[in-house]
Formats: C-alpha cells, sequence, structure tokens
C-alpha cells in the first residue's frame, strides 16, 4: 500500500452511541492558549511564553433533513439555561477503503449551542440541509 494523504469524504459518525450520516463537518481543531509573564526587573524587554489552558472550538455538523426527524432541534430544546445539559460525546472516524477508522477525533461532553434550518428557495433543487453546533469540554485524536 503506498502512502498518500487519505480522501476527505469517507467518514462516519457516532453520535451518543448512535451512528449518524452527515454531508460535513467541521471544527475539529484544538488551540493551546499561551501564557505571557514578565517580571518587572527582568533585564529583558520580552515576556517569557508558556503553553497555558486548551481550547477546544465548536463542531458544526450538517445533514440532509429527513421527514419526521427533529433529533437536533429536540437536543437544543432539552439544554436548560445555566445548567447541565444533555451532554453526549461524539465520534467522528476517517475511514479508509475497506471502512475502517485510520483516524478518529472524540468530542467529549458535546451539547448543542445552535441549531440552523436550510435556506429555502422557490427555484431551487438542493437537498434541505440543517446543522448543528455543539461545544465540548475536550477533543482527543487517536489512530485508528
Amino acid at each position: 500500500m503506498a502512502d498518500y494523504p487519505l480522501a476527505a469524504f469517507h467518514y462516519q459518525v457516532e453520535w451518543g452511541g448512535e451512528k449518524m450520516s452527515f454531508s460535513e463537518v467541521s471544527g475539529l481543531n484544538i488551540e493551546i492558549q499561551m501564557i505571557e509573564y514578565r517580571a518587572g526587573d527582568e533585564p529583558q524587554s520580552e515576556a517569557r511564553k508558556r503553553p497555558g489552558i486548551s481550547k477546544y472550538g465548536n463542531i458544526t455538523m450538517k445533514k440532509g433533513i429527513l421527514a419526521a426527524d427533529n433529533k437536533f432541534f429536540e437536543w437544543l430544546d432539552a439544554t436548560p439555561a445555566n445548567k447541565l445539559a444533555d451532554r453526549k460525546d461524539i465520534i467522528i472516524s476517517l475511514l479508509n477503503e475497506a471502512h475502517e477508522p485510520v483516524m478518529v477525533w472524540k468530542a467529549i461532553n458535546a451539547f448543542p449551542v445552535k441549531v440552523e434550518g436550510p435556506g429555502l428557495k422557490s427555484t431551487g433543487n438542493e437537498v434541505a440541509i440543517e446543522s448543528i453546533e455543539v461545544a465540548i469540554e475536550k477533543l482527543t485524536i487517536e489512530n485508528g
């Protein structure tokens, strides 16, 4: 097998133990916030830099709307303000040609922060797409 980059179009998503189909997933990012410090009596004028707290971006997932499927809004609606939400772990796996995971992102303690319905257009012929944006507490990345 030759070494070549994997295609981004072959993936699966597990949401709270249930496999779901999505047309797009974005926001799989981790950032380490930087801490700058300089004591007033140091001879150099530059601040020292250290790694600080990890920060995880929100994940957005898009899918075609199915009749009588309102899971996104139901999850958002069940999330009361300023209380612990119904959190779910989300596992996103990039798959190889044999449909085996080769890269796995695990979003821990996800809860919805935004649900967006489709853009409706009377002259369009596109699939109606809805999206959900979730906040997460941690994102891990593993080899499959």
